[in-house]
């Protein structure tokens, strides 16, 4: 057991800069200066497990209730011992939980945080792509998260393809690189999308399947034969390979069936070794893809947004589907018009492993206010509304073995609250990832709280402009980022046409 690590050592020389003296670079050098620092101080470093007893909190476990009064020790990361008055050695780090709420950190299921690119567009299927390389470890929305208790994503690829890229299962470890980032041992998961998304992008956008949602299914139901072809074809090459290698003289060397990264991702969703969370909106749609996986076995999958979910919540429990909500949002698009706040409840009621999401880097700051809706809306416990945003998401990325709930055993991943998390008064205060502070309101320096490249020479408007840019909201078609460039014209003139039709022939901007 040890000190914890200190905010200076933690977080990158890029962020320990005082802005108060920025004007004396233009943001051209700045933004190279701090690039290249970031790297050379980070580059080389671990993964911090930090040793430390929390006392005398309100423990919200999720698993075993409310434990009053409580300590939590952690021990190089991982909770040791859940109980009252633990002993510990006169030199452990504690933090005085006293009148404080202390609950799992919260787990969002469907985050585009920190991506530098979003969309891989130009194929229907992209499942040799991984998000994993297109990660910014320095995204001040990480710190954000942070603030409002987030301590993993699932950072996911857009919804412009059918089968889309890899995702990335994350710590929000604000201050490592790229490698620092990554949950170890965490599944992988991937990103599929129905409906009007990727029919727009190829159908409409390049004149190519899927054009329609029957088109979609087809697009699934291709390739999946095609990676169970391949899957039974290459390896009965590789074993003929090894088996001519043994013996040469006998025989003649097999026709080489070359390594297709493609095929292999999909082979190993149909084996169960990659999770599907896949973008949907309306009920029809979602049934047809319980149904291609019902015919190829494939079993562990999460229906993200799932505006219609409510409708077939009986369907989705008998076939182990779960679901990742918003909590009310909805009408930003024809296929997102039939929705309802109480969708949560319904699922959760029906047998359906359900979280709360953001898909937002603003909602990403309040999930817990997300998780209140469900209270408000339909009447689910806050006890199980709370798991909506810990151990149901984290059984939906398959790490509720880690994280998710305060046990014995799991991932030190905690948030320290000023009161009830679901109230709107109150605040998160600290936010702790593998027994590590990442967020202290009380002690982290102010300068943390500032985008890099706002300069004490803008005026307020500026500076405004600059630091919430990232934090006003939801962002148009946040799943579609890096796309609208090869339909922009259409689109524009499709979403004209559908609010006057809509409104009676008044445009609403």
């Amino acid at each position: 057991m040890g000190e914890l690590i200190t905010m200076s050592q933690r977080i990158p020389i890029s962020r320990q800069f005082h802005f108060t003296n920025l004007n004396l670079m233009n943001k051209t050098t700045l933004l190279a200066a701090i690039f290249m620092l970031t790297w050379q101080s980070a580059s080389f470093a671990q993964v911090e497990r930090g040793s430390l007893v929390i006392r005398n909190g309100l423990v919200k476990t999720i698993t075993q209730g409310d434990l009053e009064e409580t300590d939590i020790l952690i021990e190089n990361g991982i909770i040791t011992q859940i109980g009252k008055g633990i002993t510990v050695s006169s030199d452990l780090f504690e933090i005085d939980a006293t009148g404080k709420v202390v609950m799992p950190g919260i787990i969002d299921a469907h985050s585009h945080l920190n991506t530098v690119a979003t969309n891989e567009g130009t194929n229907p299927v992209t499942s040799e792509i991984t998000i994993y390389d297109s990660i910014d470890p320095n995204d001040i929305s990480i710190y954000h998260a942070l603030a409002g208790g987030v301590t993993a994503i699932n950072l996911m690829h857009g919804s412009a393809n059918v089968i889309g890229a890899r995702n990335a299962t994350l710590k929000l470890r604000y201050g490592q690189t790229q490698k620092g980032l990554r949950f170890e041992g965490a599944p992988q998961t991937i990103k599929f999308a129905l409906g009007e998304n990727p029919t727009r992008v190829h159908g409409q956008g390049s004149q190519i399947q899927p054009r329609t949602r029957m088109g979609v299914e087809q697009v699934i139901r291709d390739h999946f034969d095609a990676a169970l072809d391949y899957r039974r074809n290459r390896e009965a090459y590789l074993e003929a390979k090894q088996a001519f290698d043994r013996n040469p003289r006998r025989g003649v060397p097999p026709i080489p069936v070359a390594r297709n990264e493609r095929l292999e991702v999909l082979a190993d969703i149909i084996e169960g070794n990659v999770l599907v969370h896949c973008h949907s909106y309306r009920a029809d749609e979602i049934l047809m893809l319980v149904r291609v996986f019902e015919d190829y076995g494939v079993r562990n999958y999460t229906f993200q947004h799932a505006n219609e979910a409510f409708k077939v919540a009986p369907e989705l429990a008998k076939h182990g589907a779960m679901a990742s909500v918003f909590a009310d949002w909805w009408a930003y698009k024809f296929e997102v018009y039939y929705s309802t706040a109480y969708n949560a409840t319904i699922l959760q009621e029906n047998g359906v492993v359900t979280s709360i999401n953001s898909d937002s880097n603003e909602l990403i700051r309040h999930l817990n206010h997300e998780a209140a809706k469900a209270v408000r809306y339909g009447g689910t416990t806050p006890d199980e509304a709370l798991k909506m945003i810990t151990l149901h998401p984290a059984i939906q990325l398959g790490i509720d073995d880690r994280v998710g709930s305060i046990e014995v055993g799991k991932d030190a991943d905690i948030s320290i609250w000023s009161g009830d998390p679901l109230s709107i008064y109150s605040i998160n205060e600290m936010t702790l990832i593998d027994g590590t502070i990442y967020f202290d309101r009380v002690n982290d320096p102010t300068d943390m709280r500032l985008d890099a490249i706002v300069s004490s020479t803008q005026d307020y408007k500026a500076s405004e402009m600059t630091f919430f840019g990232s934090i006003s909201g939801r962002e148009e078609h946040s799943c579609m980022d890096n796309t609208f460039y090869l339909f922009e014209e259409e689109s524009e003139s499709v979403i004209r046409a559908s609010q006057q039709f809509i409104f009676g022939g008044h445009s609403h901007e």
